[in-house]
């Protein structure tokens, strides 16, 4: 009888190894990944489809060029004045409950904006779609902490990402499509293409209601002995960063590593907005003779090089453990190709070098997303990458803008470009000389909620 008893102690201390981490590690992926995948694509088809609606709606509602920068970049005003409150109130709520009513919420404004009748409706709404998709990047970053160990977060924020550039490569044939073939009850293709694009918002948010569970201890599609793996490896991950410092709230909008950030993203947001809402008009000056399914069709071909490239780098980040040179290198890349697109007037060789910048551009992303990760902890997540979101999401009111403002004033989108190369260079070298320790054993917290001792 103490024999069997002692088989079964040893069968229980064995428990843990009978895991198959690969495979739960893949489980836990094909759970939450394509979904929250999904949720990007549909987040970027609203933000981004302006600027296929523009080659129809800059002229029924008579916008300039400047209009029409003011127009795209508006939008990251709201982002940037409730990415903090928003994410705050993620921390408060649930990322389940309060990632729906994000959903919700931007669809509907979404669907509204459909039936503007002139430049003030559509500054105020895309305004107010700014405010209602703010804290839904940051908030799925921070959920996705909450699943993964951080050797594996470049790669998965990469597969989530990955969903920008995927979302133009599904948004731009499909927006265009719309706009040519669907006119119903005599309204424009660009209001349904409003309408259409943005209902998949309102069953997204039903859907984040019902499907996910706010963390592991929650989720009843994982066995108790995997919940109980994955939660002791999510332990051991934080206690593997001991040197913690604790700050309040508003003293994480002072902290100099989240500013610099900030500041890198900021720059960099100007670059890739501003390539990526004017991309429509930009192929449109290559031939008179151009229609806008075929714009969204040449338009695809940046975007699914651009996914390739950003996927194999993001692993080879993971693989390497590094993240500042591979956040750094892609920007060089960028600035380089963007400067090459601005001083061609080829359009296969536009073409060409656009494809590099936004290959650079999307390959930064995941690295650099993982850099926080070296000196925050999950429970500043929130707040932490909020502010760095949103401070550095006003670059992609600067960008559209400042191409806009160009043209108004005699330049042209190219001459925009070699701008936004300018930028895209001055965060190259940001990068390169950021000072923050990769390794986790000497990192630091900016936790997101006041200490006692900070009270």
């Amino acid at each position: 009888m103490g024999i069997e008893r002692l088989d079964a102690d040893e069968t229980d201390m064995q428990a843990p190894s009978a895991i198959n981490e690969t495979a739960l590690v893949r489980k836990i992926s094909w759970r939450i990944i394509p979904f929250v995948f999904i949720l990007y694509i549909v987040s970027y088809l609203d933000r981004a489809n302006i600027g296929y609606a523009a080659l129809q709606m800059n002229k029924e509602l008579a916008l300039s060029s400047e209009a029409f920068g003011f127009v795209s970049g508006i939008f990251f005003i709201g982002y940037f004045l409730f990415e903090v409150p928003s994410n705050v109130m993620l921390n408060k709520y649930g990322a389940r409950v309060w990632i729906a009513r994000i959903l919700l919420t931007w669809g509907a404004v979404a669907i509204v904006s459909a039936f503007v009748q002139n430049a003030t409706q559509l500054y105020i709404l895309r305004f107010s779609l700014g405010v209602s998709e703010a804290g839904f990047f940051p908030g799925i970053i921070v959920y996705l902490t909450y699943w993964f160990r951080a050797k594996e977060l470049a790669t998965t924020v990469a597969l989530f990402t990955a969903a920008i550039p995927v979302s133009y490569i599904i948004g731009a044939p499909l927006s265009t499509w719309i706009m040519d073939n669907v006119h119903w009850l005599q309204w424009s293709g660009w209001r349904w293409m409003l309408v259409l694009e943005g209902a998949p918002a309102l069953l997204g948010g039903v859907m984040c209601f019902l499907y996910l569970a706010d963390r592991p201890k929650d989720a009843k599609w994982l066995k108790p002995e995997e919940r109980d793996w994955l939660l002791a490896e999510l332990e051991k991950d934080k206690k593997a960063r001991p040197s913690v410092k604790h700050i309040g709230t508003f003293k994480v909008l002072a902290s100099p590593k989240v500013l610099y950030l900030s500041f890198i993203y900021f720059v960099y947001q100007c670059g890739s907005l501003g390539v990526g809402y004017w991309m429509p008009q930009i192929i449109k000056g290559f031939s008179t003779n151009i229609s806008h399914t075929e714009i969204g069709l040449i338009a695809m071909i940046p975007y699914i090089f651009a996914t390739v490239v950003m996927v194999l780098w993001s692993r080879s980040s993971d693989r390497r453990s590094e993240r500042r040179l591979h956040s750094a290198i892609p920007l060089a890349v960028a600035a380089a190709a963007l400067f090459g697109a601005g001083m061609t007037t080829n359009p296969y060789v536009s073409i060409s070098m656009i494809s590099l910048s936004l290959a650079g551009l999307y390959a930064f992303k995941s690295p650099f997303w993982a850099l926080p990760t070296l000196f925050l902890s999950r429970s500043s997540a929130a707040v932490s990458i909020a502010v760095i979101n949103s401070i550095g999401n006003l670059g992609g009111f600067v960008g559209p803008f400042a191409i806009g403002y160009i043209k108004e004033q005699g330049g042209s989108s190219t001459t925009g470009l070699l701008f936004l190369s300018g930028l895209l260079f001055v965060s190259f070298l940001m990068t390169i000389l950021i000072r923050i320790k990769e390794h986790v054993s000497e990192v630091s917290e900016v936790e997101a909620v006041p200490s006692s001792k900070n009270a």
